[in-house]
């Protein structure tokens, strides 16, 4: 018989028994870009084993249909959840991991030998750093490096699909690979004519009508141009921005400083991964721009100059930033994205983008600067069915600081029909948005949805050095003055006693087939950029066209409101022992001038279970809190009850639904894990693991513990060899190798016994000289 190396066949059974009933899980996107896939890029080798490397690992969300239902709900004005946004908490309770799968995939991490460095549960990631030959040994790949197709520089990637040995399948795991480095959506003019071999006056028609430098435009000149009030300042609102890189507000002060303006906007950079969230640029060799980062803060102050804070997001995964854009308290209820990247499945972010519509948050995308959209110039992400994609325009004012005169297309505004192959959504699908007309698709996602200037007419300032006039542009200015603009509907929703606007395409797409739409946009409908041309009504070069002075009054109403109320509860998911309680809070808000006593009750209460409210009223005006109690007796069969609570004052009724897992007692059991899983160790020295036992329910008994596998020439030993009632502890347990064992590797095999129980887990002893 053909000897098996160092593992004999009585190890190799050992291991067949320990691994019998685990299967490999796949993800459920893709990880392996079609370049590597079909041997189109020159490989270069392997990247180093110790090369360390962040991950991302993204759990995917509960019940995805019915997570889509309750978007269409949310959305439609019809509906009684019509724009009744989910918290964090909430969304997590509904459609995020369950507490013992996110354990389990940090439980996962840690054993592989990675560091958990971030992430959250209603993030719904984990966060990690560790060497190539965990991220190897982990999800089955080899990280190969590549000679990038385009780019004069190398790439690494997974040589397969990743796959896990846990018991459900993950969503993503972001940062396997380096092929698409993101980039900003903004354009310096002197590079547009290097690049394209022409006059630097026939790039740009100078507006000449803003309040800057050299009649450049300031970002106030936008607020001016789009809003033209004074009322509304986004008092009471906070922004998000995306950064992959850090900033200097150094720059930011210059800006305000230099057009004689003040800035009192509380700013914050807020790093989701360990990014750095400096910026230092040295002429010398700096290698770090902020012209982005600077320009998207400024104009989305410009608009929305009271704030009441601005956070800026900066990470080096697009997961971690939208992750931690999702969850931050206080929540950004808009947001602007002025970067743009390839993804290697278009499908990652659309749990963030979906959770993003359901919290109420509103996220714009800049469409690109390169004109019509394709394989080789990716808009992504605006061209996903969960964002607003803004486009480019050439603006012209009455004058300084004036309001808005005339508009075209900016010749170089991305848009078209998407590379990507998302499919249309509902809201371009509607009579009169897709025609012969624009040359839209009416199977796949059209872009952009709307838009705003663009053109090389702004005044702005980076790297400690650059003021500039008239020298840069792009649709990264877009999707900052737009997250301001809807700061603006969403304070006066708030004045009115409503909730944010959330997620706009659905609401203008439907607005705009009406006779409302030329008083709520400016219609482009001159100018060409690329295969597409700006006509009446929505075109493939600026969407819907940039805001006009309707809009705000289109999309949040008047200040007179019908008298109304809302309920909800928290948790909205509640899990519950039988023969025990559970409780939750229930919370009214009151708009329009309501002004009465909301009575509770409840419908849909299993068979014995018995609910109480405290108080069982709330007063008028009805606005305030009441607990609900959920007492569970040691009778009722376990399960997922849907508990339908219901708030009256004679004539008004609102519901909300708390979902009640009756669970059975817990079984006394314990589980044993070993930490690290494998160990080197040389001949006559000695390593240790820790063994470590928990337990659930009512299991109380001491733990016994023991090795076998270890071979003749090592010893084994146990501090304390057995753990003390109730059974949870760790103990560390010693392998001392002798002077002549054999070199490789041996599979201990740890067993704990106690109450009648036994489990068992396994260490590597590597025997090394």
């Amino acid at each position: 018989m053909r000897r098996l190396g160092v593992l004999s066949l009585a190890l190799v059974a050992t291991l067949f028994v320990v691994t019998i009933n685990i299967h490999a899980q796949s993800m459920m996107t893709h990880h392996v870009r079609e370049q590597t896939r079909n041997g189109r890029v020159q490989a270069m080798g392997h990247l180093p084993v110790n090369h360390m490397m962040t991950l991302n690992i993204v759990l995917p969300p509960r019940d995805r249909a019915g997570l889509k239902s309750l978007l269409s709900e949310i959305y439609n004005p019809a509906s009684p959840s019509y724009r009744h946004f989910l918290t964090a908490p909430e969304f997590t309770a509904r459609f995020g991991p369950t507490q013992a799968e996110y354990d389990e995939v940090v439980l996962f991490a840690k054993m592989n030998g990675f560091t958990v460095i971030g992430g959250s549960r209603d993030g719904m990631d984990v966060q990690i750093k560790g060497p190539v030959s965990a991220v190897e040994g982990a999800f089955h790949v080899s990280m190969g490096t590549y000679k990038h197709p385009t780019e004069a520089r190398t790439f690494y990637a997974p040589d397969r699909e990743p796959t896990t040995y846990l018991p459900f399948k993950l969503w993503h795991i972001s940062g396997l690979d380096n092929f698409s480095l993101p980039h900003p959506m903004v354009v310096k003019k002197s590079d547009r004519v290097k690049a394209r071999g022409i006059e630097a006056d026939s790039v740009v028609s100078r507006a000449a009508t803003g309040s800057g430098p050299s009649a450049s435009f300031l970002s106030s000149d936008m607020r001016d141009a789009y809003y033209g009030g004074t009322e509304l300042t986004g008092s009471g609102q906070n922004l998000g921005l995306v950064e992959f890189f850090g900033t200097n507000l150094d720059d930011v002060n210059t800006y305000f400083k230099n057009v004689g303006q003040t800035n009192n906007v509380p700013i914050t950079l807020l790093s989701t991964d360990g990014t750095s969230t400096s910026c230092l640029y040295t002429p010398a060799g700096g290698n770090c721009d902020d012209t982005e980062q600077t320009l998207d803060i400024t104009q989305a102050i410009g608009m929305a100059p009271g704030l009441s804070s601005l956070v800026v997001y900066i990470g080096s995964t697009d997961t971690a930033i939208l992750s931690a854009m999702t969850t931050h308290d206080p929540l950004p209820t808009t947001i602007g994205c002025s970067w743009g990247w390839t993804p290697v499945d278009p499908d990652i972010l659309d749990p963030y983008f979906q959770k993003m519509a359901v919290q109420g948050q509103s996220f714009f995308a800049a469409s690109g600067d390169t004109s019509t959209w394709s394989f080789g110039n990716e808009p992504w992400p605006a061209d996903d069915a969960y964002v607003t994609s803004v486009g480019g325009t050439n603006l012209i004012t009455a004058g300084p600081a004036g309001p808005w005169q005339s508009e075209t297309a900016w010749v170089y505004s991305g848009g078209g029909i998407s590379p990507d192959a998302i499919a249309i959504p509902s809201w371009q699908q509607l009579p009169g948005v897709i025609n012969a007309n624009n040359g839209g698709s009416t199977t796949l996602r059209n872009g952009p949805d709307v838009s705003a200037n663009a053109d090389f007419t702004f005044y702005t300032c980076a790297n400690q050095t650059d003021c500039l006039a008239n020298q840069i542009g792009g649709t990264s200015f877009g999707a900052p003055i737009w997250a301001g603009y809807i700061a603006l509907v969403n304070q006066q929703l708030a004045n009115n006693g409503s909730s944010p606007i959330g997620f706009i395409n659905p609401t203008i797409y439907s607005q705009n087939v009406t006779s409302s739409y030329l008083s709520d946009f400016h219609d482009i409908s001159s100018g060409t950029s690329g295969s597409f041309s700006a006509v009446p009504g929505y075109d493939l070069v600026t969407g819907w066209g940039s805001p006009n002075s309707g809009l705000i009054s289109a999309l949040a109403g008047s200040a007179t409101q019908t008298p109304a109320f809302t309920l909800s509860g928290s948790p909205a998911a509640v899990s519950v022992a039988a023969g025990s309680n559970g409780a939750s809070t229930i919370t009214t808000a009151i708009s329009g001038g309501f002004n009465s006593a909301v009575a509770l009750s409840a419908s849909g209460v299993p068979a014995g279970v018995t609910v109480g409210f405290s108080p069982a009223s709330i007063a008028a005006p009805g606005s305030g809190t009441s607990t609900v109690t959920f007492a569970v007796s040691s009778t009722t069969a376990p399960g997922t009850y849907s508990i339908t609570i219901t708030g009256t004052d004679g004539n008004l009724t609102q519901t909300a639904t708390i979902s009640l897992t009756v669970t059975a007692t817990a079984p006394a059991r314990f589980t044993v894990t070993a930490a690290p899983t494998s160990i080197s160790v040389t001949r006559s020295a000695s390593g240790t693991a820790a063994i470590t036992t928990a337990v659930t329910g009512s299991f109380n008994s001491a733990i016994i513990l023991s090795a076998s596998g270890q071979g003749n020439a090592q010893t084994v030993t146990f501090t304390p060899n057995s753990i003390a009632a109730p059974g949870s502890g760790t103990s560390t347990m010693t392998v001392k190798v002798g002077k002549n064992a054999s070199i490789g590797n041996r599979i201990i095999i740890i067993t704990a016994m106690g109450g009648g129980k036994t489990q068992r887990t396994r260490v590597i002893l590597n025997v090394t000289r």
